[in-house]
C-alpha cells in the first residue's frame, strides 16, 4: 500500500529516512499528492492521508515526528524503534527550546516511556497537562486511572507499561465489537427458552469446552485430562484472585504425571511448531524467561488500568496476550482459552455456572479453526520476520530448571521486543466479539436440543414407561439410524417389536424435535 505513497511525510518519512524496518504495519500513511484525500483499506484496516504541497513538515526529523503524534495514529512499535534509532539529544534540545510546546514534552515523555532512559526537564518547564495519546482514537486508560507526570506536565493515559502495552485502534469494527452487551444476550436466550434449560445446558456445556480445547490442540480421547481440565473450568472461573497464581492453575490443569519440576513461571525457551522428516518447523517464538516477570506485570497494569472497560476489550486482551508471552512451559493453550471464560465471569458480563463454549465454537469446523489460526498470526508473522536469522537449534539439549530440555538457541531477540511488548490486537477484539456471538448462538441450539429431548422423553413415556437411560439410547437410535430399529437393540429391548410400538416411538421423538425446530424459528 505504501507504494502508491510517492512523496511520504509524518511516519512513513521517518522510516525511509531512517531505515528503520518495521513489522507491524503503520496504521496510517501519510504523503503529499495533489490533493487532499483519504483512502481506506477495508481489507488491511490501513489508511491512506493524502496533503497538499502547504501541509508538508519541515525536511527534519522532529517535524515529522511531531506530525505523526499530530496528525496520524500513534504506532509504538515504530515509536520503540524510533527512539532507539535516534541520540536523545534530538529530544533534549528540543525540550530545552520549547519548553512550554505540547509536542516537545509529550516526545520527552514517550522518550522516557519507551527507552528507559532520562532525559532533564528545563526548569522553565510549563504549560497545560496534555494526554500522551488521544483517547479518540486509541484505547488509553481510564480517566480515574490516568497518572500525571508531573516531569513532562503529561497525563499518562497509556493503558499499559512500556513491558507490555498493546495499541488499540478505535475503527468501526472495533467500537462494535466493544459494545456488545453479553449478558443481556444471555438474558434473552433464558427468556426465550424457559425453565431452567440455560442453566442446565451449562453443566455439560463445561465438559464440551474442556474436550473442544484438546481437540483444538490436536489431541482427542485423553478422558481423564478433559475431565480435570472441565474440573477447572468449573472450580476456578471467576474466582481465583489477580494476579493469576499460575503454579497453582497448571498445577490443576496438569495433574500430578507431568515432567514439569518447577510450576509457574518457566525457566526454558520455547517455542510453537512442528518436526517433518526430524527437521523443526518453527511458528511461533515466545519471549525469553528472563522477560516473563515485567511482562505478565505490564498484563495486570493493562487490566488495573482499563478497569471499567468493556468486558469484550479487557478479556480479548489479556488472553491473547497470554498466548503470545506464553509463560508456562506447558499448558499455555488450555490457560489461554480459559481466560476467554475466567475474565468476562470476574467483570460479570456472565454469570455462574454460565460457560461460554468458546473452544468448542473454534473446533467446530475447519473455517472455524482456520479463522482462529489467522487471528494468531497477526503476530506471530511479524515476530517470526523479526527473528529471522537469531535462532539455532543445537545438536544437543540443554536441561533447565522447570525440567524442560531444548535444544532451541535464542540467540538475540532485541528485534523482537517491541513485537512482544506493543503488538496490535486491534483485530483480536473483533474476532473474539465475534466468537462471543456464535458462541451464544451455539448454547441456543444446544439448549433447544435439550429441551427437544425432555419432550420426546415424556412422549415415550405417555406410550410405555422405562428408564431415562433406556429412553436415551432409542433416542440416539432413531437420529443415528434414521428411524431404523436395529437388530442389536431390538434383541435388547423386544418389548419395541411389539405391534406398532417402534413407529410410535419413532413419530413421537420425530414431533418432539420438530415442534422446537419450528418455535426456533
Amino acid at each position: 500500500m505504501n507504494k502508491r505513497i510517492k512523496d511520504p511525510i509524518g511516519g512513513l518519512w521517518l522510516l525511509q529516512y531512517l531505515n528503520i524496518e518495521l513489522f507491524q504495519p503503520l496504521p496510517v500513511m501519510s504523503g503529499i499528492g495533489g490533493r487532499r484525500s483519504t483512502e481506506n483499506d477495508l481489507t488491511n484496516g490501513l489508511r491512506i492521508e493524502l496533503y497538499q504541497e502547504q501541509q508538508r513538515p519541515l525536511h527534519t526529523i522532529l517535524a515529522h515526528l511531531q506530525f505523526h503524534l499530530k496528525n496520524e495514529i500513534p504506532h509504538f512499535e515504530f515509536l520503540a524503534r524510533f527512539f532507539q534509532r535516534i541520540d536523545h539529544s534530538l529530544i533534549q534540545d528540543w525540550i530545552n527550546r520549547e519548553p512550554t510546546g505540547q509536542y516537545a514534552r509529550r516526545s520527552a515523555f514517550l522518550y522516557e516511556f519507551f527507552t528507559e532512559q532520562d532525559l532533564i526537564p528545563p526548569e522553565n518547564l510549563g504549560g497545560n497537562y496534555i494526554d500522551a495519546m488521544n483517547a479518540e482514537l486509541l484505547v488509553s486508560a481510564s480517566p480515574e486511572k490516568v497518572e500525571k507526570n508531573s516531569r513532562w506536565r503529561v497525563n499518562n493515559n497509556l493503558a499499559g507499561n512500556r513491558h507490555f502495552c498493546p495499541i488499540l485502534i478505535k475503527t468501526n469494527a472495533f467500537i462494535d465489537a466493544i459494545e456488545l452487551n453479553i449478558k443481556e444476550k444471555l438474558n434473552q436466550l433464558d427468556a426465550e427458552l424457559g425453565g431452567d434449560y440455560l442453566l442446565r445446558s451449562a453443566i455439560w456445556l463445561t465438559l464440551g469446552e474442556s474436550k473442544s480445547s484438546f481437540k483444538i490442540e490436536g489431541e482427542t480421547d485423553k478422558s481423564s485430562r478433559i475431565q480435570r481440565f472441565a474440573d477447572v473450568i468449573a472450580r476456578f472461573t471467576g474466582v481465583m484472585p489477580l494476579p493469576y497464581d499460575l503454579s497453582l492453575l497448571q498445577a490443576e490443569i496438569l495433574g500430578k504425571e507431568t515432567i514439569i519440576k518447577q510450576l509457574g513461571i518457566r525457566q526454558s525457551p520455547v517455542f510453537v511448531g512442528q518436526t517433518r522428516h526430524f527437521e523443526e518447523i518453527v511458528h511461533y517464538i515466545a519471549p525469553p524467561h528472563s522477560t516473563l516477570f515485567d511482562k505478565l506485570s505490564g498484563m495486570y497494569q493493562f487490566w488495573q488500568k482499563t478497569e471499567g472497560q468493556s468486558p469484550i476489550l479487557r478479556s480479548a486482551i489479556l488472553a491473547f496476550a497470554f498466548i503470545y508471552i506464553h509463560p508456562l512451559a506447558d499448558g499455555n493453550g488450555r490457560v489461554h482459552r480459559f481466560l476467554f471464560n475466567d475474565l468476562l465471569r470476574r467483570q460479570k458480563a456472565t454469570y455462574e455456572p454460565i460457560i461460554l463454549p468458546i473452544s468448542a465454537v473454534i473446533a467446530e469446523n475447519s473455517s472455524e479453526r482456520n479463522a482462529y489460526a489467522r487471528i494468531l498470526e497477526i503476530i506471530s508473522k511479524p515476530l517470526m520476520q523479526s527473528l529471522a536469522g537469531k535462532y539455532t537449534f543445537s545438536h544437543h539439549e540443554n536441561a533447565y530448571p522447570d525440567g524442560i530440555f531444548s535444544n532451541l538457541v535464542l540467540e538475540n531477540s532485541a528485534n523482537a521486543e517491541p513485537i512482544w511488548r506493543y503488538p496490535n490486537l486491534t483485530p483480536h477484539v473483533a474476532y473474539f466479539a465475534d466468537l462471543v456471538k456464535s458462541a451464544i448462538v451455539y448454547m441456543r441450539e444446544e439448549s433447544h436440543y435439550l429441551r427437544s429431548h425432555d419432550l420426546a422423553r415424556e412422549a415415550i413415556k405417555e406410550i410405555i414407561e422405562m428408564p431415562n437411560h433406556y429412553i436415551d439410547r432409542i433416542i440416539r437410535t432413531v437420529q443415528n439410524n434414521d428411524g431404523v430399529l436395529s437388530h442389536k437393540l431390538a434383541k435388547e429391548y423386544p418389548f419395541l417389536t411389539e405391534g406398532e410400538r417402534w413407529q410410535e416411538i419413532v413419530n413421537a421423538i420425530k414431533n418432539a424435535f420438530k415442534t422446537q425446530s419450528t418455535k426456533k424459528q
